[in-house]
């Protein structure tokens, strides 16, 4: 039985070098193909590598020369031919939608589920990547044959390989609490050419089915995301932390600064019980 949401206690990666973060360096057969393929082997097999002109498997985001397809005309993307097309990769209700949370950009929806539960692919296409990230944990990545990606993050086991062909619906791994998580759930994300996409937008997550079987992309779509971007830089720059000395604890710098441990515990992302280290920043304001 799946818990019920708890509002902010369950999340995952968010921040302002969310990207910065995660750009550093770190299937069944179909139409006779093999499972897996080398970047050598043949670049028309790839999806959408005429959009993205690259075909990496160790960076999960890469901005470099993506963008030149919103310079002018609209792009239509086919998302499927009936509304039933999507799978959802696990059954769990949204915990935590995507957008600004605790004045921070969340860049996916976050999806309830518990350690073991399977987690399947969107839609067919081929893993680009699959490892472990620090923010992340273990990840897959999914580049479908429409140019979008999804990506799926906190596995406790993935089950593909870079290369690999998946179907819709396709086991990727098990859903976990890896990474920068604080509880067992699926980070799902959209993205086009690695700009974020609100998936709500494009699928009705509530009922599994995708809300349009056609979606238009142009320069005015991501407007959204750079204003939001902008507001959380204002509000990123006016935090407040105090540095952790040698005998603090929640109490102490609940009464200095009055501020509820409680507050300290929801905007920290930690519970009345952590233990705090000297030189940790906490958050009051």
């Amino acid at each position: 039985m799946h818990a019920q949401s708890t509002g902010t206690d369950i999340g995952g990666p968010e921040g302002l070098d969310l990207f910065d973060e995660l750009s550093e360096g770190e299937g069944a057969e179909a139409a006779g193909m093999p499972t897996a393929w080398d970047v050598n082997d043949s670049l028309s097999y790839i999806p959408g590598y005429d959009m993205y002109c690259h075909w990496n498997t160790d960076v999960i985001f890469d901005h470099s020369g993506t963008k030149g397809h919103f310079d002018h005309d609209t792009l239509r993307l086919q998302l499927g031919e009936h509304a039933c097309d999507l799978n959802m990769p696990c059954p769990g209700g949204v915990t935590s939608g995507y957008g600004m949370r605790r004045g921070r950009m969340h860049y996916g929806v976050d999806l309830d589920l518990e350690t073991g539960d399977t987690v399947r692919a969107a839609f067919p296409g081929m893993v680009r990547i699959s490892k472990y990230n620090k923010t992340f944990g273990n990840v897959v990545v999914v580049r479908h044959y429409n140019g979008l990606e999804t990506v799926y993050a906190h596995l406790s086991k993935r089950s593909v390989e870079p290369g690999d062909l998946v179907e819709g619906g396709g086991l990727l791994g098990l859903g976990g609490n890896t990474g920068r998580s604080y509880g067992s759930h699926l980070h799902f994300e959209v993205r086009f050419l690695d700009q974020p996409i609100d998936p709500a937008l494009l699928f009705d997550l509530e009922h599994g089915s995708l809300r349009t079987l056609e979606y238009d992309l142009h320069k005015g779509s991501f407007a959204r995301m750079a204003a939001a971007k902008v507001a959380a830089q204002r509000t990123q720059a006016s935090r407040k932390f105090h540095t952790v000395r040698r005998g603090d604890t929640l109490s102490a710098i609940s009464r200095r600064y009055g501020v509820r441990v409680s507050e300290l515990c929801r905007i920290n992302g930690i519970s009345d019980r952590s233990t705090l280290s000297i030189g940790q920043r906490i958050r009051y304001n």
